[in-house]
């Protein structure tokens, strides 16, 4: 992989969609890096002295430089290794504004309405959350449509920043349908994002990041189990 004269160190978790965005992103580039996989319960000096607004991963620390937030990161990267591996952002300006427009949107609106659905307090709050999603997938359904223009991307012909951004979902999304029931994309409701799924799944640079989903349900079921401890201790 590519990489020469740069250091690159990642830190994050193996099961964060949030380092994962950045893991495909820098896989699809051909950027070799090292991991450096965080314990949140015990943060190391590194990760809270390389973010120390919200002391979080991802970090990517480029030649000593560190920088944060999953989507800022890849943009990075983008820009950082011009020339290297494929470009994720469009060369065109409003192309490009649509891209993070929606990227922003998987994380503001379908991310956290999904996460809802679930994790909501109450049967109210978990339903006004899969209300939201399902109208959140309703969107990025008619958005790929729009974007992709036929083709088998949000980047057309080849994976680009918005494919990276909502690929990060995709061992999560196999998960909460095993977990949960609940498919996020279907067949029945969102086809055209039903088959992305499968086809961003299949792409080699995916395969080597993606988790396995059954890692992934039996990482949620202990951290359920957590939760519900420390909630009856606390009654």
């Amino acid at each position: 992989m590519a990489g020469g004269g740069h250091e690159l160190k990642l830190l994050g978790t193996w099961s964060s969609p949030f380092a994962l965005r950045v893991k495909l992103a820098l896989g699809f580039k051909g950027l070799s890096y090292e991991d450096v996989e965080e314990d949140l319960r015990n943060k190391s000096e590194l990760l809270l002295s390389s973010n120390t607004v919200h002391e979080k991963v991802p970090v990517l620390i480029h030649n000593g430089n560190p920088i944060c937030e999953s989507q800022v990161i890849v943009q990075y990267i983008d820009e950082a290794f011009v020339g290297t591996g494929p470009s994720l952002l469009p060369a065109d300006p409003y192309e490009r504004a649509i891209a993070r427009f929606w990227a922003a949107y998987v994380d503001d609106k379908l991310l956290a309405s999904w996460l809802q659905s679930f994790r909501g307090k109450t049967e109210e709050e978990k339903a006004e959350g899969l209300k939201q999603t399902l109208a959140a997938v309703d969107h990025m359904e008619a958005a790929f449509k729009e974007i992709s223009k036929g083709k088998p991307f949000f980047g057309g012909d080849s994976v680009g920043y918005l494919d990276v951004a909502l690929g990060a979902l995709v061992a999560w999304v196999h998960a909460g349908e095993k977990l949960y029931g609940f498919s996020l994309f279907d067949a029945t409701r969102s086809p055209l994002l039903n088959a992305w799924v499968d086809r961003f799944g299949a792409l080699d640079a995916a395969k080597a990041v993606l988790p396995d989903a059954d890692r992934l349900v039996d990482y949620a079921k202990m951290r359920q189990a957590e939760a519900a401890a420390a909630a009856a201790l606390n009654n």
